[in-house]
């Protein structure tokens, strides 16, 4: 393309190299099999979008309590591990990269996927004003219960637990799921968290959660296979914080500390307004030594404008990597993107999954 841009030259992270610097984002897509096992469709449906420079996988909840959504894949069982291993061997095969992101949802669940019917658990008792999607449709989430204090140890012993399990699943790195309204958000964040013990009230006690999992994560498996997912202002899951900006500069500067290979910033609102809410994301990006992922609302000008302006080093994309599995080749090329089908977004086979037509097979089609 005649505009200069940096989003196809190679990147140094960790031991990886990425061949360009496009990310495919975490998309929850709902085609768990019975065991929460990943389904064979999903080794073809990350297989072919093996050319972005890292792929980050579906969230993947670290036990059973933390499941939010139907038939979403968990990395607690031997039988999810199995089925992982043959997505990342794909991905291997045709010369990806993975990370596999985990993931506590906290409140954001409902019973009929707890253990025994149970609450979900969360930082307080406060139910989330939002939905969640089980029985094929989407419900009123349920009221949480708050965790004990006694309970936090295993929490975090559960992505610990995770994370070797996904090394063993074969992938590349973890990103802990520390964003949009799940369970360690909800414990930084002030609006959710109204605890008055170790993990309540100031700044520092509500980040503890988040920064002892990714300390532990990071301990397991290496920092430089341990990224994490942040975002400082979406309303996401009915969260909010009354100060995110000191709140965010302390957790990055502990998450700097700890040598991560990269925050993955979800700037402004998920899937809504980049300006929702005032926030200094370059306050973030000088605090972090590791690699800065941005996220929210790119497409190809905002990507090679951010980059350009050393505003990130990486450019996450989410819903046009589900339409376009050869998303890399056509924004190199300024080919037009496939549109994709909301409908198929959550739940089914392969229509709207595996069986988006890449440019060789979108031309023969129109001849």
């Amino acid at each position: 393309m005649s505009t200069p841009t940096k989003l196809f030259d190679t990147y140094k992270l960790g031991p990886l190299t990425l061949p360009n610097r496009l990310v495919m984002a975490p998309l929850t897509r709902n085609r768990a099999l019975a065991g929460l096992v990943p389904n064979p469709l999903a080794v073809e449906y990350y297989g072919q979008r093996a050319s972005a420079g890292l792929l980050i996988s579906e969230a993947s909840q670290v036990s059973q309590q933390g499941q939010g959504y139907q038939d979403t894949p968990g990395i607690y069982s031997k039988e999810q591990v199995a089925g992982w291993r043959k997505v990342t061997d794909r991905v291997h095969a045709r010369g990806g990269r993975i990370f596999l992101q985990a993931w506590h949802v906290g409140r954001v669940s409902h019973t009929s996927l707890q253990p025994n019917n149970g609450a979900p658990v969360a930082p307080s008792a406060i139910r989330a004003n939002g939905k969640t999607f089980v029985n094929n449709t989407f419900t009123e989430i349920s009221e949480p219960r708050a965790l004990t204090l006694e309970e936090v140890p295993g929490i975090i012993e559960s992505f610990k637990r995770g994370a070797a399990n996904a090394i063993e699943a074969g992938f590349d790195g973890v990103e802990v799921h520390g964003a949009n309204g799940y369970l360690l958000d909800q414990f930084a964040k002030d609006g959710t968290n109204k605890r008055t013990d170790a993990y309540g009230g100031s700044i520092e006690n509500r980040a503890k959660l988040m920064l002892e999992v990714s300390k532990v994560v990071a301990a397991e498996i290496g920092p430089e296979r341990t990224g994490i997912r942040i975002s400082p202002v979406t309303p996401a899951n009915d969260i909010s914080d009354s100060n995110p900006q000191p709140l965010f500069d302390y957790i990055v500067d502990h998450l700097n500390a700890l040598k991560l290979v990269y925050i993955h910033v979800i700037e402004g609102a998920t899937g809504g307004p980049r300006d929702i809410a005032p926030f200094d994301y370059g306050s973030l990006r000088k605090r972090f030594k590791g690699a800065y992922i941005a996220n929210n609302g790119y497409d190809f000008e905002l990507a090679t404008k951010v980059l350009a302006a050393n505003a990130a080093d990486l450019i996450a994309f989410g819903k046009p990597y589900i339409a376009n599995p050869d998303l890399v080749e056509r924004l190199k090329s300024g080919a037009l993107l496939n549109t994709p089908d909301k409908a198929t977004f959550y739940g089914g086979g392969a229509k709207g999954y595996t069986d988006y037509p890449v440019l060789g097979e979108a031309l023969d089609a129109a001849q």
